[in-house]
């Protein structure tokens, strides 16, 4: 059907080629910067058009039945090495872009041929008309959100679903496409018609069922931070409690000491009361819990954890260095650091409940490296503790705290690992900070 001269030919090569170019740009996350890739889809689209020019001049009739699919073949390759996109995912998008090929193709041929008797402009002008229309609709409607279908994609995909998925819809598309049915009988049409519709209606339930996964993901995720927060707010509590406790025990023990102070002055018994007070001070300086760094919220959700893991008898090592105040939000810090701590105690009391009198212990260390912010938690866990896509699984962990330590970490560009030593759990943060503070504190072993 693609009769007429070799400028006519060009046209339709070029109109095509922009036409899916175009689309998949707008759907796809590109590998370099604007200029680069305008001039890389340049060069290759006029290689590409070029050759196609020569083959049909050259050989005519297997030109215009093999033309399409061997400049969307090249197009294919060439566009997954510009794209940054995960290569499932690049496929998926590269079979999307295929389908609204054969949209804008077919429907410019059938444009001409059932209303304009085969008017070659008709199929030029349609197609363009064609392509502008989808690209506005991508770009107004849909463009974020198959980006953010992609992400879903990118994360959750089943490798052989989405492989299945892909054939099924190239060989729809290609039953559509296919050269050698060259009838326009009613029963074609309507055959065409069935296939675009089966095969939109997959690439339509694949992009739903995607993103009902993605979004019941993002669910679970605010989910879990709620928890999170929850036993914040629990740590606090106990804070204020023991603070509360605290200062009822002084006012009770006031009395009593004013009490021996008023008797010894009264009686004029001044070297008792001397070593009274000399005893009272070091009773007083004993009781003090030793400060472990100057930040006051990061001291006070370290000390309400050691508290709680000394309690579960785990020997716990401090190696602190932190201003008073860092630029990082206190909440980001307490979020990274009560996650990591109770994520190290659950692990320590899995151990304790799966071998009983185990000795468990927790080491965390948390430094300013010039413009840096490094944390390294070392834990007691058990042998079996496994790790998915580099994290570890809810099970072994509590089912709390990782997602929320690497949000917050993503905030500061902050790089993460986490790996299973034969029994001793690693967990490592490096975060980007502004050098706005100065005074660091002191190593602790408690």
């Amino acid at each position: 059907m693609l009769g007429g001269p070799v400028y006519i030919a060009l046209i339709r090569f070029s109109v095509s080629l922009a036409g899916v170019i175009i689309l998949f740009f707008l759907m796809s996350e590109p590998r370099y910067e604007r200029k680069k890739m305008i001039i890389g889809y340049g060069c290759f689209s006029t290689v590409v058009i070029v050759s196609a020019c020569i083959w049909y001049m050259t050989d005519w009739e297997s030109c215009i039945k093999l033309v399409a699919f061997v400049m969307f073949i090249c197009f294919s390759v060439f566009a997954v090495c510009m794209s940054s996109d995960h290569i499932y995912l690049s496929v998926y998008k590269l079979a999307l872009t295929f389908y609204l090929l054969a949209v804008f193709l077919v429907g410019g041929l059938e444009v001409s041929i059932l209303i304009f008797q085969r008017n070659v402009w008709a199929d030029i002008i349609t197609r363009i008309i064609l392509i502008v229309l989808m690209a506005l609709f991508i770009e107004k409607k849909i463009k974020y959100a198959i980006r953010g279908f992609g992400y879903y994609v990118e994360n959750e995909l089943d490798h052989i679903s989405v492989t299945i998925m892909i054939i099924s819809i190239l060989f729809g598309i290609g039953f559509i496409l296919n050269p050698s049915i060259t009838d326009q009988t009613p029963y074609r049409l309507f055959q065409m018609a069935i296939n675009f519709y089966l095969t939109g209606a997959l690439q339509f339930l694949v992009f739903r069922l995607y993103l009902h996964i993605g979004q019941e993901k993002e669910y679970q995720k605010e989910n879990q931070l709620m928890k999170m927060n929850q036993r914040l707010l629990e740590r606090n509590m106990e804070l204020l409690e023991e603070s509360a406790e605290s200062g009822r025990r002084i006012r009770h023990d006031v009395r009593h000491h004013n009490t021996v102070i008023a008797e010894y002055a009264r009686r004029g018994q001044n070297g008792e009361l001397l070593q009274y007070l000399k005893e009272y001070t070091r009773k007083t300086d004993s009781g003090i819990s030793e400060k472990i760094c100057a930040n006051t919220a990061v001291n006070n959700i370290l000390s309400a954890y050691t508290r709680k893991a000394k309690r579960q008898q785990i020997q716990v090592t401090l190696d602190v260095e932190l201003n008073r105040k860092l630029s990082i939000p206190n909440i980001d810090l307490v979020t990274i650091l009560a996650n990591a701590y109770e994520n190290a105690i659950f692990a320590c009391m899995e151990v304790k409940n799966q071998s009983a009198g185990r000795s468990c212990f927790i080491h965390l260390m948390l430094k300013r490296k010039k413009n840096k912010l490094v944390i390294c938690c070392r834990n007691t866990c058990r042998a079996e503790t496994e790790l998915k896509n580099g994290e570890p699984k809810p099970e072994f962990t509590g089912g709390i705290g990782v997602l929320s330590i690497i949000k917050t970490a993503a905030n500061y560009d902050g790089e993460y690992d986490f790996r299973n030593d034969n029994g001793v759990f690693i967990f490592r943060l490096i975060m980007k900070i502004p050098s706005t503070d100065g005074n660091l504190n002191k190593n602790l072993k408690i």
